[in-house]
């Protein structure tokens, strides 16, 4: 696995390092070891899948505060999507800066997103697959959410959400001063 980080510190690009020979390629997409080594959380907890049929769904930007924060592995297991994450903690030199990465079943790379950041993604084709690992079990009392579309980002979404639900279109403006629901 080749582990790069982004300009947000703490967020990595992981790629496959495989092995190839006639048949295909071997690799590995998971290493507790190897997160060890970059002092990444290894402590996987649950999987999630998740399906999106239409081109255009935007399911973002999630998190889940304090105690319930989670690490994240995601990863695009069919189609492509943009993969958009957002620096939340406020003593970050990278705080309210945001990074896109394409993620497709073709390139096989994977975002390491940490405890702090908002997370969401774009699909590009139909029938739009992403498979995350996570550190911590889904908690709806510490699911929160910012808008999508706030100013204070600057996310440059690829198009308009065809597909979005209520919920994510509802998020109030972020307010930098007030990390309540951090």
């Amino acid at each position: 696995m080749k582990f790069t980080e982004t300009p947000l510190p703490g967020a990595f690009v992981i790629e496959l390092q495989k092995r190839e020979d006639d048949r295909g390629f071997f690799a590995r997409f998971f290493c507790k070891d190897e997160l060890a080594v970059h002092g990444l959380s290894n402590e996987i907890v649950q999987a999630n899948n998740s399906l999106s049929r239409v081109s255009g769904t935007l399911r973002g930007m999630h998190f889940q505060k304090y105690p319930k924060g989670e690490d994240k592995i995601v990863r695009c297991i069919r189609g492509s999507f943009l993969d958009v994450i957002i620096d939340l903690r406020p003593e970050s030199k990278s705080f309210m800066r945001h990074f896109a990465i394409m993620l497709s079943a073709e390139n096989r790379v994977s975002l390491y997103v940490p405890k702090g950041f908002a997370h969401g993604f774009m699909t590009m084709e139909p029938d739009t697959e992403a498979f995350y690992l996570v550190t911590e079990k889904y908690s709806p009392e510490c699911e929160r959410g910012v808008r999508y579309n706030d100013p204070a980002f600057g996310i440059h979404w690829p198009m308009e959400p065809v597909e979005i639900s209520s919920k994510d279109c509802s998020y109030p403006a972020f307010d930098s001063k007030n990390h309540s629901l951090l």
